[in-house]
């Protein structure tokens, strides 16, 4: 089984949509598949449909509540929900070991499903720690701007002491353009050079697939849906489907 963390420092990037994407996607191929809300904005708890008499990810990582009881069920998966109390994560985990109260949570339940998913919010917190040394592989999302990528280099300065100190196995799946336009502007092509160059310096690849610019992603999040089953047929959704099959043909 594997635990994908997906991050970017940046906001904006689309870690949610590419999180609920995967969820959808890799559920729909026959994997079994558990997603963890870390982002006190709660977007991917709110998009399926959280109940609001259920544990969340704090009180897993609390010790408040056992993470069986937190496990919630949706079209799509399974998935834990966020709080908007996470916003304060760093005042409330503040004991020995709190890198690793996510990991140890996980280890419960990983033998139960294919896939773990792990939606952080966009910025550098004892969250996205615990996200980081909880998991496998990392998949970043950006955007194709100059200030997306220098938060893809921010972010690979995190993982370099991770690696060193809480998860020496973690590894950098590649960075995904997202909201993508196409190179038919000089910008563009600039900037996905630049984003080339950002994962050679990061010992990782910039997915061949990227995922265009569509109205279609807001809309299926709007009618707290997937893009899979919103727009089936649109042509984000075969960008998805493309960058699915990428990850797993690398595996």
């Amino acid at each position: 089984m594997k635990i994908i963390t997906v991050t970017n420092q940046k906001g904006g990037t689309g870690k949610t949509s590419t999180t609920n994407a995967l969820m959808a996607g890799l559920n729909k191929k026959g994997y079994k598949v558990l997603a963890v809300d870390l982002d006190p904005q709660c977007n991917l708890s709110f998009i399926l449909k959280a109940q609001g008499n259920k544990p969340t990810a704090l009180g897993i990582l609390t010790g408040e509540a056992n993470i069986k009881d937190a496990i919630q069920t949706s079209d799509i998966g399974d998935f834990i929900a966020s709080s908007k109390q996470l916003s304060n994560a760093d005042k409330l985990l503040d004991t020995v070991g709190r890198e690793y109260k996510l990991k140890k949570a996980l280890d419960a339940v990983k033998a139960d499903y294919d896939f773990i998913l792990i939606d952080t919010p966009p910025a550098l917190s004892i969250l996205t720690i615990n996200a980081l040394t909880a998991c496998n592989s990392v998949i970043i999302p950006a955007v194709a701007d100059i200030f997306s990528l220098q938060g893809v280099e921010r972010l690979a300065e995190t993982i370099e002491p991770i690696k060193e100190y809480t998860n020496s196995s973690i590894y950098i799946e590649g960075i995904l353009l997202t909201k993508y336009t196409g190179d038919r502007t000089n910008l563009n092509k600039s900037v996905r050079d630049k984003a080339k160059m950002t994962a050679e310096k990061l010992n990782t690849k910039l997915f061949n697939t990227v995922i265009r610019e569509a109205v279609a992603v807001k809309e299926a999040q709007a009618m707290l849906s997937n893009i899979f089953d919103y727009a089936p047929k649109a042509q984000v959704t075969s960008d998805y489907e493309n960058f699915i099959n990428e990850l797993l043909e690398a595996e």
